[in-house]
């Protein structure tokens, strides 16, 4: 059987080489320290390719051959056969990356739970009446885990601590799994997942989608480059916070549905090897006027 010649990319494909070879290096830096070796990717790759072939590209009334998804994605029948129907690899939320995530959302936008200037308040464990305590917090999110149960896990990981009365105090004001462990790599795909759809989304479509944007400095000290990554820290969490307590006080009103909505954003500082910054420099010179 003679082997199948790859057709040239178009100059849309030709043109994604680059961008796609820059955002896979730190995925495949990754994959190389946890030991994913190339073929166990080319096999997840193969699975995924026939998947969004399958389901993302059917033709409205037609029902997707074989043939067709071969033909979309160069793989042989004979294996697409085998790949359609498998479904797409999905990843569920882990119990406790939702129920932790939940409070601390709770924690950080409910009146009840927050002072004056939106900071979360120190929480008795149990109090009387209506007052805010940290039983009446986990409670309002969850039936199916005691409070106490909740605490004991926090307080283990590091996410909250016992104050001098006994009162509860929240570390962190969102929820930060740690270790490259579940939770953690949870929130890498989800993350990631949803920032390269909107991007993906506004690049193949007539006009931007989403909102994408970053702001971005080349040739800086050491020093400026830490002082602006702290300072846009503080920005990033201002912005999370309210959107948080909006989004928190909407959701008491809305009927629900199927839709889902996730709002990120993401700081990087590194240094540029030297060969790097002289390319950019060099570019630079070639713009100016």
């Amino acid at each position: 059987m003679a082997d199948l010649i790859e057709p040239a990319p178009s100059a849309d494909g030709a043109a994604l080489h680059g961008p796609v070879a820059q955002l896979l290096r730190p995925l495949v830096r990754l994959l190389v320290k946890r030991g994913i070796t190339f073929p166990a990717l080319t096999n997840l790759l193969r699975e995924l390719y026939v998947n969004v072939a399958e389901y993302d590209f059917a033709l409205p009334g037609k029902e997707q051959t074989d043939s067709r998804v071969s033909l979309l994605t160069g793989i042989h029948r004979k294996e697409v056969r085998r790949l359609r129907g498998a479904g797409a690899p999905v990843s569920q939320v882990p119990a406790t990356v939702s129920r932790t995530s939940r409070i601390i959302a709770r924690w950080v936008a409910a009146p009840e739970f927050t002072d004056g200037d939106g900071r979360p308040l120190l929480l008795p464990r149990s109090a009387e009446g209506e007052a805010a305590s940290f039983e009446s917090l986990v409670a309002g999110v969850t039936k199916d885990v005691r409070p106490r149960a909740v605490l004991d896990e926090w307080l283990d990981r590091g996410v909250a601590v016992l104050d001098a009365e006994g009162r509860v105090r929240l570390l962190e004001g969102a929820y930060l799994p740690r270790d490259g462990g579940e939770p953690q790599l949870y929130y890498f795909g989800r993350n990631l997942h949803d920032h390269l759809a909107a991007a993906a989304e506004n690049v193949a479509g007539p006009s931007p989608r989403f909102f994408e944007r970053a702001v971005h400095y080349d040739g800086l000290s050491e020093t400026l480059a830490a002082q602006l990554e702290a300072r846009s820290r503080v920005i990033a969490m201002e912005a999370l916070k309210q959107a948080n307590a909006e989004a928190h006080s909407a959701c008491a009103d809305d009927v629900g549905g199927r839709h889902r909505w996730n709002f990120g954003i993401y700081i990087y500082q590194e240094e540029v090897p030297a060969r790097d910054a002289d390319a950019v420099s060099e570019a630079e010179r070639d713009r100016a006027p």
